[in-house]
């Protein structure tokens, strides 16, 4: 995947592909959320998670190169690091939230199939919500400029002609 996202990017821009990659990633942890207590890895886990998979992959590499990409040069480590920090910290805040949903919806009742597929189903449905949410806010909040691809800046097109 790595190898296609600078295609991607390169033809439509960062914004189709984080959009694109949070809804399909929406849909691989929604499908997630249909595995049943007496389903197999093959058949309900595997295929979701390799949609999953795909939708974090496009969604992830066009996010941190449109971060970087928006400091200036002598500020692009601090970028990265920044961007990459903030996954770490989500991830680690997404984690401990889908994990007190699972044990409301009945995970913590380890030995009781029924129900720890039930936990699990709910968290991966709050994650789905959540990916859904971030797809709606980068449709929303992401602009292109003209030129082909490029993220364009918060305010860029509304200076006036002639100011600085």
């Amino acid at each position: 995947m790595i190898v296609l996202a600078p295609r991607v990017i390169g033809k439509f821009g960062p914004k189709v592909p984080i959009v694109a990659g949070l809804l399909t990633l929406a849909v691989g942890l929604g499908w997630l959320s249909q595995i049943r207590p007496d389903g197999n890895y093959w058949a309900d886990v595997l295929p979701a998670s390799l949609v999953a998979a795909l939708g974090m992959s496009l969604a992830f590499i066009p996010s941190l190169g449109t971060a970087i990409s928006s400091a200036r040069p002598e500020e692009g480590g601090l970028a990265a690091g920044i961007v990459n920090t903030s996954y770490q910290v989500g991830s680690a805040l997404g984690l401990a939230a889908m994990t007190a949903v699972a044990a409301v919806y009945g995970a913590d009742r380890l030995g009781n199939a029924s129900a720890l597929t039930n936990g699990f189903s709910a968290a991966f449905i709050g994650a789905a919500g959540i990916a859904l949410a971030g797809a709606i806010l980068a449709f929303v909040t992401l602009r292109m400029s003209a030129a082909a691809g490029e993220p364009e800046p918060a305010g860029a097109g509304s200076a006036e002609p002639g100011g600085n």
